[in-house]
């Protein structure tokens, strides 16, 4: 039996055999249009019940304070909102030329400037010492820490109110000791923010403290122990190891603590009701006053939107100055 041969010399026979046995196994069959089309539906079902409510909760409400900051919507508008009248950007040219929102505001950034690095670089001395410096009790300190986190802001009044109270407080009993008058905290106008501030920092410290433990857990041994042989000292690891290492960590503590801190209200609301002569009075407590003292809520939702683009503002600088050291 003869066989022909390719061009190559090669048997056709042989050909037949290489690419029977070469051959690539057929495609899965792919989904068909219909069957996706279901797939989506059905996931489109299960997320009803969270976009319903997102949309009624959430969506609307943020919408609807977009459109009433451009009206003079107020007290007489709750039961006939559509009759509010449209008024432009008049809220937002008023509000920077209200003196009592400049001070406002100057204050935000007063408590935002100094609370902050307060807050983060006590919340990392904490975590160190907790994560490397005690050894017995280290879960009850963990615990004492954070709870400020979970207490309420009416407990936590309490317990401040008493400490700075010029009379009977702690701080006051203390400073009767060594022979001084302690300064009325929270009626003076010098002392009033730096006591908000004080008390933000310990409530907000177990916080940051967290974030920072979990950090310095990923950081692994090898590299501590291999600077340690180099002859680096505590503060030298600290700087060249441990703070180089933590800069996500850093990054994130930072923004989220700056966006509390711009919205704090809490603080003042409870302790001081932003006195003494609006010593303590915040963005978003002034917009608390303005919308359900006053009942002035356009004015009020125009506020809201400002502080909005203030927070967006800063998150995206530090984003961008930050997040290019986390690299």
């Amino acid at each position: 039996m003869s066989l022909t041969t390719g061009p190559a010399g090669e048997s056709t026979a042989a050909q037949q055999g290489r690419g029977a046995a070469g051959a690539r196994p057929p495609r899965a069959a792919r989904p068909g249009r219909r069957s996706l089309s279901r797939h989506n539906l059905h996931g489109w079902l299960f997320s009803t019940p969270f976009l319903a409510l997102f949309g009624v909760f959430m969506l609307f409400p943020i919408v609807a304070t977009l459109v009433m900051s451009f009206t003079d919507f107020g007290a007489r508008n709750v039961t006939r909102p559509l009759e509010a009248e449209f008024v432009g950007i008049d809220n937002y040219t008023r509000l920077f030329q209200d003196d009592t929102f400049r001070t406002a505001l100057f204050n935000t950034g007063y408590f935002v400037v100094v609370g902050v690095p307060l807050t983060i670089v006590s919340g990392l001395l904490v975590a160190i010492l907790l994560n490397n410096g005690i050894d017995r009790a280290r879960t009850f300190f963990r615990v004492g820490f954070y709870a400020p986190v979970v207490t309420t802001i009416v407990a936590v009044a309490v317990v401040w109110r008493f400490v700075l109270d010029p009379s009977d407080g702690l701080v006051a009993a203390i400073a009767s000791q060594l022979g001084v008058t302690a300064p009325d905290f929270l009626g003076s106008e010098t002392w009033a923010m730096p006591s908000l501030i004080a008390m933000a920092v310990w409530r907000n410290l177990g916080t940051v403290m967290v974030l920072f433990i979990a950090g310095l857990q990923a950081i692994p041994a090898e590299v501590r122990e291999a600077a340690r042989l180099d002859g680096a000292g505590a503060f030298q690891e600290l700087r060249r190891i441990t703070v180089p290492l933590l800069r996500p960590t850093v990054l994130y503590a930072t923004v989220i603590t700056t966006i509390g801190y711009l919205n704090v209200f809490e603080e003042p609301f409870v302790m001081t009701q932003g006195g003494p002569s609006d010593a303590t009075l915040t963005v978003s407590l002034d917009m608390y006053r303005q919308g359900f003292n006053f009942f002035h809520m356009g004015y009020a939702s125009a506020m809201a939107y400002v502080l909005f683009v203030v927070i967006m503002g800063i998150t995206v600088l530090q984003l961008r100055l930050l997040k290019d050291n986390t690299r």
